[in-house]
C-alpha cells in the first residue's frame, strides 16, 4: 500500500511539474506555483476526470497567472479543456499590482478573461475599497460589476447602491438603485449616479437629494464636487435653507461661501412668510441672508382669499440676522402692484416683513376701486395680510370717480387712510386741505359742486365710494350750481387722473406688455348737457376702469 501511494505521488509530482513549468501558448491560464498534496486519509491522488472532463485539483498556496492577472487560493479545480479555474478559500485576484479582489470562492475563465467572485468580496485599488456579496470582473476592460448591493469607501466619502459598476482605468463608478453618498457635509440619495474616485465628483441623472447641516439641495441632473463642495445642477433644481427655497432649471451653489446662482424659471420662496418671487435669474448669499431675483421678477403672496402680485426690474429679499434686524423685501424701478381690490405703481418699494409695513417711494400711485391716491411717499400697514392703515406723506392727493365720471378730489399736506377688510373706510387730511365734491341726483345728474378749503378734513367712504366730507377747522366752503361751473373749476391744482397707468394682472405677470402712456390731466365731464353724449363718444374720451 505504501509503495502504491509512493508511486502515485511520484506520478503526480511529475504531472504538476509538467502543468506548472511548461511553456504554454499566450492567453492560456498558467500555474505559477502550487503545493500538491494528498488529502489526509485519502487513497486517491490529485487529478482525475469529472463528467468526462480532465480536472487537476491543487491544494495549498495555489497561484495562477494569465498575462498581468494573478489568482491565489487554498484550493483550485483546473478544467484544462475549458481553460477555467474554480477557486476556494482565501481567494485573491490581482491585476497589474493595482487592483486586488478577495473572497471565499471564484470562477475564472481564461478564454474570456473574466472572474466571478462570491462570499464577502472586497475589491481595492489605491483610491477606494468596495465590499459586496458578489462581483464580476473583466480583466480586458478592467471593469467590475455588482448586483447584490455594494459599499464603496475612500478617504473622503462612503457610497452605497444596490447595483453598480467600476471602471478601474477611468476610476468611474456607475451606481443604480437606492444610491446613497455620505460626505462630511452632505448625505446624497438618488436612483442613478456616477462617481469619479480621482476627482471626487458626483454625477447624477434623475431625482437627487443632497441633505446638509446648512441646507438641502435637489436636482434631476448635475454634478457635485465633494472636495470643493461646489454644485452645478439642472432640471428642477433648488436650494433649501431654513429661510429660503431658491430653484431654477440651472443652479450653481458653493457650500463653502454659501453663494448660489439660479437661471431659467427661477423661484425664490421665503418660508417664514410664504412670499414667492419668480424671475429669469436669482442669486443667494447664505451668510448675509440675502437673495436677489431679476429678469422680469414677480412676487406673489396670499392675502386672505386673494393674492397680491408685485413686479419690478429687481426684487431683493433680506432675512433678519439679529433680533433687532427686520426681514425686508426691496423692489427697484418700475414697481407694479396688483390685487383684486388694490393696484399700485411707484419707482421703488421696501417692505418690512417683520412689522408688515410697506413704503412706496418716488411718484407712488394707488388705486382702490374708483379711488386714486398719490403723494411723495406712501406707507402701508398690514394686519392679518390685509391693509389696515395707509399714510400719504407730502403733496397727498385723493381723487374718486363717481358714476358719471366726475372726479371728487381732496388734497392736503399729509393724509391717513383707514381700511376694513381691504376696503377704504376713512381718510384724515392733516394740513392745507382742499376739496371738490360733486353732488349728484340719483347717481345720474350733477346738482352742483361743493368746494372747500380747510386745514383738516375727514373723508368717509362706503362701498369704496366717497360719501361725506367733514371740515374741522374754519372751512371756507361754497356750492356752485351746474350752470355756473367752469371746466377749470372742476380740478384742484395738481390733479392728474392716471387710469392709463393702472396695472392689470396681465401686465404685472408679464403675460403682455403694458402700454407706455404719458400721464395727462383728465378733464372733468361736463354737467347735464355733456352727460347726454353717446356712449361711443364717452368710451373714446375716457376709457372705463
Amino acid at each position: 500500500m505504501k509503495i502504491t501511494k509512493l508511486l502515485y505521488s511520484l506520478v503526480f509530482t511529475l504531472l504538476s511539474l509538467s502543468v506548472f513549468g511548461q511553456s504554454t501558448p499566450s492567453g492560456k491560464v498558467q500555474a505559477q506555483s502550487a503545493e500538491v498534496q494528498l488529502l489526509p486519509g485519502s487513497d486517491s491522488l490529485v487529478g482525475g476526470v469529472i463528467n468526462g472532463e480532465k480536472v487537476n485539483k491543487l491544494y495549498g498556496n495555489v497561484a495562477f497567472k494569465q498575462n498581468d492577472a494573478y489568482l491565489y487560493a487554498d484550493s483550485v479545480y483546473q478544467f484544462k479543456g475549458r481553460n477555467v479555474l474554480e477557486a476556494y478559500g482565501n481567494v485573491r485576484v490581482n491585476q497589474a499590482d493595482t487592483v486586488t479582489m478577495t473572497g471565499q470562492q471564484a470562477t475564472y475563465n481564461g478564454n474570456t478573461r473574466t472572474a466571478r467572485m462570491v462570499g464577502n468580496v472586497v475589491m481595492k485599488d489605491p483610491r477606494m475599497t468596495l465590499t459586496t456579496p458578489s462581483l464580476d470582473y473583466d480583466m480586458t476592460t478592467k471593469t467590475a460589476v455588482y448586483t447584490e448591493g455594494g459599499t464603496i469607501v475612500d478617504p473622503e466619502n462612503r457610497l452605497q447602491s444596490q447595483r453598480g459598476s467600476y471602471d478601474t482605468q477611468s476610476k468611474m463608478f456607475n451606481f443604480q438603485q437606492n444610491v446613497k453618498v455620505f460626505t462630511k457635509d452632505y448625505n446624497i440619495t438618488a436612483e442613478n449616479m456616477q462617481y469619479n474616485t480621482l476627482s471626487k465628483v458626483v454625477y447624477f441623472q434623475g431625482p437627487t437629494v443632497i441633505k446638509g447641516q446648512q441646507g438641502d439641495l435637489y436636482a434631476e441632473e448635475g454634478t457635485y464636487n465633494t472636495l470643493t463642495k461646489i454644485s452645478n445642477f439642472g432640471r428642477n433644481a433648488y436650494i433649501l435653507t431654513p429661510e429660503y427655497r431658491l430653484g431654477g432649471d440651472k443652479l450653481y451653489y458653493d457650500q463653502n461661501t454659501g453663494y448660489g446662482f439660479a437661471q431659467q424659471n427661477v423661484t425664490l420662496k421665503s418660508l417664514k412668510d410664504n412670499i414667492t418671487v419668480r424671475g429669469k435669474e436669482g442669486r443667494y448669499w447664505r451668510e448675509r441672508g440675502l437673495a436677489k431675483v431679476y429678469g422680469n421678477p414677480v412676487m406673489e403672496t396670499v392675502m386672505e382669499k386673494d393674492t397680491l402680485y408685485m413686479s419690478a426690474d429687481t426684487l431683493i429679499s433680506r432675512e433678519s440676522k439679529t433680533p433687532v434686524m427686520p426681514s425686508m423685501l426691496y423692489a427697484y424701478h418700475n414697481v407694479k402692484i396688483y390685487k383684486q381690490d388694490l393696484q399700485g405703481k411707484c419707482d421703488s418699494l421696501s417692505f418690512n416683513r417683520t412689522d408688515s409695513v410697506m413704503y412706496m417711494n418716488r411718484k407712488p400711485v394707488l388705486w382702490n376701486d374708483r379711488t386714486q391716491m398719490v403723494s411723495d411717499t406712501i406707507r402701508i400697514h398690514l394686519r392679518n395680510k390685509n391693509i389696515d392703515k395707509m399714510y400719504l406723506f407730502s403733496n397727498a392727493f385723493i381723487a374718486s370717480e363717481d358714476t358719471i365720471r366726475n372726479y371728487n378730489q381732496v388734497k392736503g399736506r399729509d393724509m391717513v387712510a383707514q381700511f376694513r377688510k381691504g376696503d377704504i373706510q376713512r381718510v384724515d387730511v392733516n394740513g392745507n386741505g382742499e376739496s371738490l365734491y360733486f353732488a349728484l341726483e340719483g347717481d345720474t345728474a350733477v346738482t352742483g359742486m361743493n368746494k372747500a378749503i380747510c386745514s383738516n378734513m375727514i373723508l368717509k367712504f362706503g362701498d369704496n365710494k366717497l360719501k361725506t366730507i367733514s371740515f374741522l377747522v374754519q372751512p371756507e366752503a361754497s356750492f356752485i350750481p351746474p350752470h355756473e361751473l367752469k371746466p377749470e373749476e372742476k380740478q384742484l391744482e395738481g390733479f392728474n387722473w392716471q387710469a392709463e397707468l393702472r396695472p392689470t394682472k396681465a401686465s404685472v405677470l408679464h403675460s403682455q406688455v403694458a402700454p407706455k402712456v404719458t400721464p395727462v390731466a383728465a378733464k372733468a365731464v361736463p354737467d347735464k348737457g355733456a352727460a347726454k353724449k353717446s356712449k361711443k363718444e364717452k368710451k373714446k374720451k375716457n376709457k372705463p376702469l
